[in-house]
């Protein structure tokens, strides 16, 4: 039985991993992207429209009831981030209309908050983005936040899992230096963890407008970055500066916790050691 008609508006991996776990619990699952695969045996319901183009949206299909807007810039530029999540959204929340729609979820980012000096974070520290994708995704989350119905954002830290491993090559090959004189803090998810968080809150009895999704386990970079090196038999990373843009903080994930989601992976260093196998130190 169907439970829900559902809109991913933006579908890559992330995405994808989402449909899945919607499709298993027996939702109707739609997925929205310039360029749709060819072939998909998934059970996704595939269609082709381009959110910046309020004409190409026409496709939507009557009487979706959850709405997901996770979608990728194709450039990393305040212009292409600007027309993606902001003129985007607005188009897509004209296209599908509120006569059906009950729940509608923006996966944002962490990259709204600033520097905080190793201090904890959470949905109650003002956002204070250092950098351009950081203050169009607040935009967003401004115009998704007056919206006449159930809304959600969900702020993710950085992402890693299957596919997402180029930092282990990089530690392979001597790319990488971290801060060791004073801490900066990593924040991470495991993309599967953040699929699962993105669907918890979607049957939320009564969700809050807003969520941080990062796993339960800040590590200083270097910490982190030591531990993944010798997973990978890799030559300790050298010291060097902070990363440029991305304030050293804490973030915390107690009010996901408090609302019964808990996470599969809540450290990050157990999460990468089960992408890498430990006998051929060769990343799957």
């Amino acid at each position: 039985m169907v439970n829900e008609r559902v809109l991913l508006a933006g579908c890559g991996d992330l995405g994808v991993r989402v449909a899945q776990r919607l499709l298993a619990r027996g939702d109707e699952v739609w997925a929205l992207r310039r360029q749709p695969p060819l072939r998909d045996d998934s059970g996704i319901r595939w269609l082709q429209g381009d959110l910046t183009q309020l004409e190409t949206l026409r496709v939507l299909p009557a009487g979706i009831t959850r709405l997901v807007y996770l979608p990728t810039p194709d450039r990393r530029d305040e212009s292409a981030y600007r027309t993606t999540f902001v003129d985007g959204l607005r188009h897509l929340l004209e296209a599908v209309g509120g006569q059906s729609l009950q729940r509608v979820l923006l996966v944002s980012s962490s990259a709204v908050y600033g520097e905080h000096g190793g201090d904890w974070v959470d949905e109650s520290t003002p956002p204070a983005p250092p950098g351009f994708n950081g203050k169009v995704l607040l935009e967003a989350e401004q115009l998704f936040a007056v919206q006449p119905i159930t809304s959600i954002v969900l702020r993710l830290a950085g992402l890693y899992g299957p596919g997402r491993l180029q930092l282990l090559e990089r530690l392979r090959t001597g790319q990488v230096q971290v801060p060791r004189t004073l801490p900066h803090w990593a924040n991470r998810i495991h993309v599967d963890d953040a699929a699962a968080a993105i669907v918890h809150l979607l049957e939320l009895a009564d969700p809050l407008p807003l969520y941080v999704g990062v796993d339960s386990t800040p590590l200083p970079l270097d910490v982190l970055y030591d531990h993944l090196a010798g997973l990978v038999g890799a030559p300790l990373p050298g010291d060097g500066p902070a990363p440029a843009g991305i304030g050293s903080k804490r973030l915390s994930n107690a009010r996901l916790r408090a609302s019964g989601f808990r996470p599969q992976w809540p450290d990050a260093r157990e999460g990468y050691a089960a992408l890498v196998d430990p006998l051929k130190r060769r990343i799957l």
